[in-house]
């Protein structure tokens, strides 16, 4: 095999660039219709709710068994977090929704 690395051009130069020498770029009418924020209202994004974290070593990882007890850092009567695409947007609470859990929401996250 060669010692020569691929794509390796030992003229290469560097080349003066003034943007004096570019050509102007006129401005042009778009073609087609706009996409517009109807076309995006249908665009699924991930949705997590948070109810808590906590650290663990890897020897109390290492403990874990059916029936063993993690303890949260949140306060039980604290609202869990909502986040889209992992960007914390919501604070809610748990519910009940028939057998399933849903999430109330009870305040949003600006900016």
């Amino acid at each position: 095999m060669s010692d020569t690395p691929v794509n390796q051009q030992s003229d290469s130069k560097a080349v003066p660039l003034h943007p004096s020498h570019l050509p102007s770029l006129n401005p042009s009418r778009a073609q087609g219709e706009a996409i517009g924020l109807d076309h995006l209202m249908d665009v699924t994004v991930p949705l997590t709710v948070e109810l808590g974290r906590t650290r663990i070593s890897i020897a109390g990882l290492s403990q874990f068994a059916p029936g063993s007890l993690v303890t949260l850092e949140r306060e039980a009567h604290e609202n869990v977090d909502v986040l889209v695409n992992g960007k914390l947007v919501a604070k809610g609470e748990v519910v009940t929704v028939g057998a399933r859990y849903g999430v109330r929401i009870t305040s949003m996250v600006s900016g």
